[in-house]
């Protein structure tokens, strides 16, 4: 018998069923929401295709449907509350008609021996040595087409997944079973859409209404400044990052009592050699010894988001105010230098960066960076990362506090600290032992030393 040559059942014989499909046992939940409806009307779906997705207080369940068929009808809207037993759909299903099946099933030895017949009526008669019978033609395959829209086939989780990148689920190519899309998919999708300038990526969930266009001159004077180029430069990088990066900031204050004394006995050797001894010169070094003890601050996401790459030199960035803007110019091997060479050197590229002659390389490749503000003044603030790194440090200006030593209140010089950490690659736990970890360093000159 040959297979392809088989009687295929005539589209009389098929029948339609029209079929109530409920939603199905979801577990121990009275009345769950429905969060999304994925087909409509006249969708033709498979066997497990999603239909509808469901969220309940502890978790998205997505509700497929137990059979093939056309959608004749969706029962269910977004925002509906249902359970077990709610109607959800009405599908259109088809069947072989019995009578035909059975009839094509009674003379299988008939259908064969014509079969034989004809395939020997085909043979020429002088042929000597039988061929080898004809391939079969090639079985043609479906390949799904990506649906569209709430019909593309991914997981709830992958939906809320490429709605925090921004990506509309439906420009994505599922490359999983079925078509289906997965997380993969949608980071390959970032990443292309990227590498071509972002054309195809829907940025929606980051779009806000611009900026109206304001004539203050209505309301009195007004004078016009341009921005530098450096302001116009970091703006744009600040604002990427602020936007890309989920910071979140740990607070904490150093005693720095000890730390001081040991500064003011030793500034007036610092002067003499033409530079000064300020207290940003011992947090470098203690950050130095930090990074060390907690290396995942040492770190940067490869430009995938897959991998972390952990650096082996600790060179550490210091924000310098500028006249024409913020700059961050970088102090290499901070770990292999005493204090009075990092503060050297801070003189050295503080000079450079407001007479405008730093090089690209002076601000390239920090570890971690340092933005303080105890000169001015504040308590605390929320510093922005400096991307690739993962972190940055904001110091706000030391005040004499009563701090009490578990007799008495004794009077300290208390440091404030503002770690900003990017939430990907760091833990909150990670960032509290870090700064505390760092306070301890500033609180006890022999760690800092030794």
């Amino acid at each position: 018998m040959i297979p392809w040559l088989t009687q295929e059942p005539d589209e009389d014989n098929i029948v339609s069923d029209i079929k109530q499909i409920n939603i199905p046992d979801i577990g121990d939940f009275d009345e769950v929401q429905v969060i999304e409806v994925l087909v409509k009307a006249g969708d033709t779906v498979n066997a497990e295709d999603a239909i509808i997705s469901l969220e309940s207080d502890k978790a998205t369940i997505e509700v497929p449907t137990p059979e093939a068929g056309v959608v004749e009808a969706v029962l269910v809207n977004e925002g509906d509350m249902v359970s077990k037993g709610t109607p959800m759909l009405k599908l259109k299903t088809s069947a072989i008609d019995n009578k035909t099946e059975q009839a094509q099933t009674a003379e299988p030895a008939k259908t064969e021996a014509k079969t034989e017949k004809t395939v020997k009526q085909a043979e020429p008669e002088h042929q000597e040595t039988p061929k080898a019978a004809p391939k079969p033609p090639p079985v043609p395959v479906e390949i799904p087409q990506q649906r569209k829209g709430k019909l593309a086939h991914a997981s709830p989780a992958v939906r809320k997944f490429a709605r925090e990148l921004g990506v509309e689920i439906s420009t994505v190519t599922g490359t999983g079973r079925k078509g289906r899309i997965t997380r993969e998919d949608v980071k390959q999708h970032v990443k292309t859409a990227m590498q071509s300038g972002g054309q195809t990526v829907v940025t929606s969930n980051f779009d806000v209404p611009p900026f109206p266009a304001v004539d203050f001159t209505e309301f009195g004077e007004v004078e016009t400044q341009p921005l530098s180029r450096i302001q116009k430069i970091s703006g744009k990088y600040l604002h990427r990052n602020w936007v890309r990066i989920p910071h979140v900031t740990q607070y904490d204050e150093a005693d720095i009592t000890e730390l001081e004394a040991f500064r003011n006995a030793n500034k007036a050797e610092a002067k003499e050699q033409g530079f000064n001894l300020t207290p940003l010169a011992f947090m470098v070094k203690a950050m130095a010894k930090a990074l060390k003890k907690f290396p995942k601050f040492n770190t940067s996401l490869d430009v995938d988001g897959e991998n972390l790459i952990f650096k082996k030199y600790y060179h550490i960035g210091i924000a310098v105010d500028t006249p024409n803007g913020l700059v961050v110019p970088v102090i290499r091997d901070c770990d292999k230098k005493e204090v009075f060479e990092i503060a050297k050197e801070m003189r050295d590229v503080s000079i450079k960066a407001r007479e405008g002659k730093l090089a690209p390389s002076d601000m390239q490749g920090g570890s971690i960076s340092i933005s303080s503000l105890g000169g001015i003044g504040g308590t605390a603030f929320t510093p922005i990362i400096n991307a690739p790194e993962v972190a940055i440090l904001g110091v706000s200006k030391s005040n004499i506090k009563p701090v009490w030593n578990g007799k008495e209140f004794e009077p300290k010089l208390m440091l404030p600290l503002s770690l900003s950490y990017d939430h990907r690659v760091i833990d909150g736990a990670d960032a509290a032992r870090f700064i505390v970890y760092l306070s301890s360093i500033l609180s006890d000159m022999k760690k800092m030393l030794l």
